[in-house]
């Protein structure tokens, strides 16, 4: 199907109508000046090399140029027969938390490792699903906008680490709101956050903003990293375990419960992150029954393009037209 890629430009086409009044104009005031310079036989006597027609026939030439010339800025192409023009899936924010918490190693390597090994391989199991990266500790940050290109995002998930986020803390609920703006409100494409986090001193508006995400059709579905008996911390400053103002080590438990509250209410799952693949098909099974609407996968269209056809045309009416004299030589 053909389609323009800039389809903004056709605004410019409201010139061609003022070429059209400015042409009526200057015909107008040409035959008051014909009138005022004499009888029309005097007239007629004195412009008798002058052609009307080929006058107007330079006009309309001029007028066919700057037309085509607007249809060749627009560019029209066509998607080839090979491209993929058309995808299924859904739109996902993943909300991954970088707190220090995180560091704990009662999941081998770390929290934080597990974390990044587990979006990868949701990646790589919903190829179709376009894909936003929020990350966040005491301050949530957009790290990457959704993207169907899954290898720039498996690279931003890589780099990701506890330095990312400087402020301490787990600020659930701006994470929340930095995935909904991740999501483009004006498509009517389901819209998913994956948050995957310990859930510990987690906010209280938490609950209260995943209760305006599910008024608007937004799933939360929440991973659990860690373990309820809980693990210590290292310290990168010290090489040690992390401790509290008292000097007591510091122990970081899985919250549950907190995490369960939050896809609850958005009628989503909560999944306790043990094997990676396990995990990853609880998550595959939540969704599977989500209508997935078609949209256009741009990035991986091939087009045949034919804004040279007409650019090539504008400038033969603008040969043509140089060619036309106004006036007839005898």
């Amino acid at each position: 199907m053909l389609q323009f890629q800039n389809k903004e430009l056709i605004y410019i086409g409201g010139l061609l109508a003022v070429l059209v009044f400015l042409f009526i104009l200057h015909e107008a005031w040409k035959k008051k000046v014909r009138k005022r310079i004499g009888e029309k036989k005097l007239v007629d006597a004195l412009t008798t090399g002058y052609s009307s027609k080929l006058h107007i026939l330079k006009y309309v030439l001029l007028f066919l140029a700057f037309a085509t010339g607007i249809v060749a800025a627009m560019n029209p192409r066509q998607p080839g027969e090979d491209s993929q023009e058309s995808r299924k899936g859904i739109d996902m924010a993943v909300a991954l938390d970088v707190s220090r918490s995180m560091l704990a190693e009662d999941l081998p390597p770390n929290r934080l490792e597990r974390a990044k090994h587990f979006i990868r391989k949701l990646m790589e199991a919903m190829p179709d699903d376009r894909m936003a990266l929020v990350l966040f500790a005491g301050k949530a940050y957009l790290q990457m906008p959704l993207t169907i290109d899954h290898g720039a995002a498996s690279l931003f998930v890589s780099s990701a680490s506890t330095e990312s986020v400087p402020q301490q803390g787990t600020v659930i609920g701006e994470a929340l709101d930095m995935s909904m703006n991740a999501f483009n409100e004006k498509e009517s494409r389901f819209k998913t956050i994956i948050l995957i986090s310990d859930g510990e001193d987690h906010d209280e508006g938490a609950l209260s903003t995943a209760k305006d995400l599910a008024d608007q059709g937004i799933m939360i579905n929440t991973i659990g990293i860690g373990s309820p008996q809980g693990s210590t911390i290292p310290d990168p400053l010290t090489g040690g375990l992390k401790k509290d103002e008292t000097g007591a080590t510091v122990i970081s438990m899985l919250n549950e419960d907190a995490l369960k509250q939050l896809a609850q209410v958005t009628n989503g799952a909560y999944v306790r992150l043990e094997g990676t693949d396990e995990a990853v098909k609880a998550i595959q099974a939540q969704l599977a029954n989500i209508e997935r609407t078609a949209f256009s996968d741009v990035s991986r269209m091939n087009f045949t393009t034919y804004y040279m056809w007409f650019a090539a045309l504008m400038l033969f009416f603008l040969i043509i037209e140089s060619f036309i004299p106004e006036v007839i030589k005898k």
